[in-house]
C-alpha cells in the first residue's frame, strides 16, 4: 500500500515537472503576455463588433505561434543560456526536455497557430509568420553580433497588436499602425533598462545588445530612452485624430509623458534604482494603455 502511494506521489510529481518544463519551453507568461496585447488591439478596434469565433482562433493561434518562437529561441540559444543566471535553469539547458522535442513542439504549434490565424482572414496568418522568422531567425542570432538587434527585436514584439487589429479589419488601418508603431516605440526604454540590471549577464552570453564604451554601458543610454518616449507622446496624441474616445486617448497621453519622466530620470541619475523605476513603469504602461482604450 504504502509503494502504491508513494509511485502515485512520484508519478504526479514527473507529471508537474513535465508541465512546468513544457510551460517554461513556451515561455508561458511572456505568451500569455503577448496574446492579451494582440487580443486588447482587437477589442480596441472591434468595439462592439467584436466576434467570439475570431477572439478564440486569436488567442489560441497567437499562444501557439508565440510559444513556437520562444521555443525555437532557446533552441537556438541553449549554449548562450546556460552561462546566465536568469536562463540557466531552463528545460533544454537542464537536459529536462530534448533539442529534437522541442524542434518538433516548435514545428507543429507554428503549423497550427498559423493555419489558425490564417482561417480569420490570409493577412493576419501572413503576419504572424513573418513575427515569427524575424523573431527566430534574425533577432535570435544578431543578439550576439550587433545592438540594431533591439530594433529588429522591437518589430516581432510589436506585431502582435497589429495581429490583433487586421484580425477585425483584415487590412492595415491607421489605429493599427498607430498601436503598433506606439508598442514599437515603448519597447527601447523597455528594453534598454532590463538591459542595464542584466549586463553581466549578457556579458557572459557575448550578448550585444547595449551600446558599449571603454567596456561600461553608454552613459547616452537613458538620453536614447527619452528620445523614443518622446516619439511616443507624440505618436499617442495622433490618436486624438482616430475616432477612440478622447478620454482613453488622454489617459493614454499622460501615461506616455509619465513614461518619458521616467526615461528622463534614468539619464540624469544613470543608476540601478531609476533603470528599475524605469522598467517597472514599462510593466505598468502597456497594460493600462490597451486597457483605456478599450474601457473608454
Amino acid at each position: 500500500m504504502k509503494n502504491t502511494k508513494a509511485q502515485v506521489l512520484d508519478s504526479s510529481i514527473k507529471q508537474t515537472s513535465i508541465v512546468a518544463d513544457l510551460a517554461e519551453l513556451v515561455k508561458l507568461k511572456l505568451t500569455l503576455m503577448v496574446v492579451i496585447s494582440s487580443e486588447a488591439a482587437y477589442f480596441i478596434v472591434a468595439g462592439a463588433q467584436f466576434n467570439w469565433l475570431t477572439v478564440g482562433l486569436l488567442f489560441f493561434g497567437g499562444l501557439l505561434v508565440s510559444g513556437a518562437a520562444s521555443a525555437l529561441n532557446q533552441v537556438l540559444e541553449k549554449e548562450f543560456d546556460a552561462m546566465m543566471d536568469r536562463t540557466k535553469q531552463r528545460p533544454l539547458v537542464t537536459g529536462a526536455i530534448k533539442p529534437n522535442l522541442a524542434v518538433l513542439l516548435s514545428g507543429l504549434m507554428s503549423l497550427i497557430g498559423v493555419s489558425l490565424l490564417a482561417f480569420i482572414n490570409p493577412l493576419t496568418g501572413l503576419l504572424s509568420m513573418i513575427s515569427l522568422l524575424l523573431y527566430s531567425f534574425l533577432y535570435t542570432p544578431m543578439k550576439r553580433h550587433s545592438t540594431l538587434a533591439v530594433a529588429i527585436g522591437a518589430i516581432p514584439g510589436a506585431l502582435p497588436i497589429l495581429i490583433g487589429s487586421t484580425a477585425f479589419s483584415g487590412s492595415l488601418t491607421t489605429i493599427g499602425l498607430i498601436l503598433f508603431g506606439m508598442q514599437f516605440l515603448w519597447q527601447f526604454p523597455h528594453f534598454w533598462s532590463i538591459g542595464y540590471l542584466s549586463k553581466e549577464d549578457y556579458d557572459r552570453a557575448g550578448f550585444k545588445l547595449l551600446p558599449i564604451e571603454e567596456g561600461q554601458i553608454d552613459r547616452n543610454l537613458g538620453l536614447h530612452s527619452s528620445f523614443y518616449a518622446v516619439l511616443l507622446v507624440l505618436l499617442s496624441l495622433s490618436l486624438f485624430y482616430t475616432e477612440l474616445n478622447a478620454i482613453g486617448i488622454a489617459i493614454t497621453v499622460l501615461l506616455s509623458i509619465a513614461y518619458l519622466i521616467c526615461s528622463l530620470n534614468f539619464h540624469v541619475k544613470f543608476d540601478r534604482n531609476s533603470a528599475r523605476i524605469l522598467m517597472f513603469s514599462s510593466f505598468i504602461y502597456l497594460p493600462f494603455f490597451l486597457i483605456s482604450l478599450i474601457l473608454f
